[in-house]
């Protein structure tokens, strides 16, 4: 026999079912849930005598919630009545506080209101927070704002969770059937512990820069699979998109790129002194006179260098500049006399004389026509 410590019911084992080995299999069918069930609620014949301390819960609000919380707390002492949980406003100090009674039987229900009282603080609407109450409902309060550093990042990633018109967050909502509230810097999320679950992976991914669709392409397909009878105990990694995280940096690569040396765990060499060039080049073994006159040889071809140079330079003043290459237009083509008119324009100039006034051109026959039509209107 053994005895439930909350209930204080009798339960009856066999021996045989103590001693003999399960195989996994069983092991697997106990623990798995089956559909349909559920767990029955927790009632004051459970635990008649109730608790033996008092426990208490406090959290503080910001000033904008002020007004909510004064016009709400009638609605939250009524469902916190039901569990025989205490509730306090404090407006001066700005904190709510929970404990417990006498009469309070579930050692739960000061956890759930402790939530309640924060999913408030947490501009969470009474409607959506008062369900935490419930057996099957639970909360999960996400920190995000100390993931990004940057406040300008963070805003950006934040709105991005939102999506525009607040449609990536309602779909989030939709296939994880819990209710989402971003509000500063945390993520108040409200539902079933398997969605919460799935909550908290997505907006931590957010934070960490990837994008919220990838995640939720992700949640539509394992909502599909779901439903399959046949898939259900299989593993689903082959139907799930992997999508490679690229990082491509804008900033501009420099032109001149300065290469690393290798590694190497010896010291540089020391500079060549003096004396270690007179041994390399076999001068320190000559005598003084020998060392004279090579430096006269070196100061000498020097020398006959820059006077090399030098008559070059003044050579370039005499030499000729290059001359343009004149190239012949080519000539246009002959055109044909007009051996008539070279006769008429030289008559012309037989008759003109200087100063005299220009000869009128002789007629033509179209003139005279036009003149006789002239006459004949007339």
């Amino acid at each position: 026999l053994s005895i439930n410590p909350w209930s204080g019911k009798t339960i009856l084992i066999r021996r045989s079912e103590l001693k003999s080995p399960r195989s996994p299999l069983a092991d697997a069918e106990l623990l798995t849930v089956p559909e349909g069930w559920k767990e029955p609620g927790f009632t004051k014949d459970d635990n008649p005598r109730g608790l033996l301390e008092e426990s208490s819960f406090a959290t503080l609000f910001p000033k904008y919630r002020e007004a909510y919380l004064k016009e709400c707390w009638p609605l939250v002492e009524k469902a916190l009545g039901e569990t025989h949980i205490k509730g306090t406003l404090d407006l001066i100090e700005g904190s709510v506080t929970v404990s417990t009674t006498k009469k309070t039987f579930d050692p739960y229900a000061i956890v759930r209101a402790r939530d309640l009282i924060k999913l408030l603080a947490r501009s969470v609407p009474f409607e959506q927070a008062v369900r935490i109450l419930q057996d099957d409902v639970a909360c999960d309060i996400i920190k995000v704002g100390t993931v990004v550093r940057n406040r300008e990042r963070f805003v950006k990633r934040r709105q991005r969770l939102i999506g525009p018109k607040g449609s990536t967050l309602k779909a989030l909502e939709l296939l994880t059937n819990c209710y989402v509230m971003v509000q500063g810097n945390t993520v108040s999320a409200l539902g079933p512990f398997s969605g919460l679950k799935e909550v908290r992976k997505v907006v931590m991914d957010t934070m960490k820069n990837i994008h919220p669709i990838y995640n939720i392409k992700a949640l539509m397909i394992k909502q599909e699979l779901s439903r399959d009878a046949e898939l259900k105990n299989q593993s689903w990694e082959r139907f799930l998109p992997r999508f490679r995280q690229k990082n491509v940096s804008k900033r501009r690569e420099p032109q001149k790129k300065s290469k690393k040396k290798e590694y190497t765990p010896f010291p540089p060499q020391p500079p060549e002194s003096k004396v270690d060039r007179e041994l390399a080049s076999g001068e320190f073994f000559l005598q003084e006179t020998e060392k004279k006159r090579m430096k006269l040889q070196e100061v000498k071809a020097k020398q006959a260098e820059q006077v090399s140079k030098r008559q070059e330079e003044r050579k370039k003043a005499f030499i000729p500049p290059k001359e343009k290459v004149f190239v012949q237009k080519s000539l246009p083509k002959e055109e044909k006399l007009d051996i008539e008119a070279l006769k008429v324009k030289v008559k012309k100039a037989k008759t003109k004389k200087l100063g005299a006034p220009p000869i009128p051109a002789p007629p033509t026959p179209l003139d005279k026509k036009k003149k006789k039509k002239k006459r004949g209107e007339l």
